[in-house]
């Protein structure tokens, strides 16, 4: 999960606002973490990252070979928090199944933050 988020932050460009630059840290460890606890179970599978910016955005996509989509913890659950702050980072984000094996989770972090 280290090793994600530091090639994510080598990725990022050096004008990026460090605000911005922690959030996609933030949601890339959230992510690659689900991804290897709930995605894969062998220890041979791997889990693929891809960063991109378009339409405005960051664009992080977690993939794995897992069929389980995440899920949001209950007021009494001790795990799924970290898509609680999935919710509140990402500006857009979803599931979507791959072609032929596995998940992806597609989230969109905004290039400028809106100040409240």
């Amino acid at each position: 999960m280290g090793r994600a988020r530091r090639a994510v932050a080598q990725t990022l460009p050096s004008g990026l606002p460090s605000c911005l630059a922690d959030d996609i840290g933030l949601l890339t460890f959230e992510l690659v973490t689900n991804a290897i606890r709930h995605g894969t179970s062998q220890q041979d599978e791997r889990v693929e990252l891809v960063l991109w910016p378009a339409e405005g955005h960051y664009w992080l996509a977690v993939s794995d070979p897992g069929t389980a989509a995440p899920t949001r913890a209950g007021p009494d659950g001790e795990g799924g928090r970290g898509l609680l702050l999935v919710d509140r980072l990402a500006a857009a984000w979803a599931v979507r199944p791959r072609p032929l094996r596995g998940t992806s989770v597609v989230a969109g972090l905004p290039l400028r933050r809106e100040v409240s």
